[in-house]
């Protein structure tokens, strides 16, 4: 059964545990059906830098952020052992079929869909949550770096708690910052998936999350 991975921009701010995890991910793709989608991370950053300065319109934003994903998943497919890149959802079978681990660029699908709504709203949460429910995918881990969802910011609180497990109703109550954008709950109860938030600087945990052991991290139920 296909996992769809978010691989969190944030990780390349560390660049051996990101080396590390990509390595670790190529070695769980013999093993378990994985198809990555690349968060935007600096790149994405870059366009909110550009966005203060022009005042872009949403859609401009929204495209051109989405090419910094594109961008974060053509250097994560440098670092993984036998990876891919592809750009049409109909391209996952045939890569997994030749013992490849494809890292799926977004922009092509998301521009000419435009499924989501053109917001800083909308991230690779959840468009990564987006192509899963279009694959059917049994998971979906958001690999980020941080634990998981927290009571607060846990780099600016450490009096934060960790949250294990909450419903997508519960995460869009909260109606503030956490880990996942803003958008992800409403699109996890119209799709009616859950997904987990890991930790990519561990990970073992997230090859725990797909044997079904336990492991520290955030379950989002629908």
């Amino acid at each position: 059964m296909l996992t769809v991975l978010k691989i969190g921009g944030s990780l390349a701010v560390q660049p051996e545990k990101l080396k590390a995890l990509c390595l670790k991910l190529g070695e769980i793709s013999k093993k378990h059906e994985l198809l990555l989608v690349p968060g935007g991370g600096e790149f994405a950053d870059g366009v909110r830098a550009a966005d203060k300065r022009f005042s872009l319109s949403m859609q401009v934003s929204h495209r051109m952020a989405i090419l910094g994903m594109d961008q974060y998943g053509l250097l994560l497919s440098n670092l993984i052992p036998d990876s891919c890149i592809i750009y049409r959802l109909e391209q996952v079978e045939d890569a997994l079929d030749s013992g490849k681990l494809p890292v799926c660029l977004p922009s092509n699908l998301m521009q000419t869909e435009d499924p989501l709504e053109n917001s800083w709203e909308v991230t690779s949460d959840s468009i990564t949550v987006y192509i899963a429910g279009r694959l059917h995918a049994s998971k979906v881990l958001l690999v980020t770096d941080v634990d998981g969802i927290y009571t607060s910011d846990p780099k600016k609180n450490p009096d934060a708690e960790l949250i294990n497990k909450l419903s997508a109703e519960e995460l869009l109550a909260l109606n503030k910052w956490t880990s996942v954008d803003l958008f992800l709950p409403k699109l996890l109860l119209e799709l009616q998936l859950e997904c987990i938030v890991v930790n990519g600087q561990f990970p073992e945990r997230i090859e725990a999350v797909l044997e079904g052991q336990a492991a520290v991290c955030t379950l989002i139920t629908h």
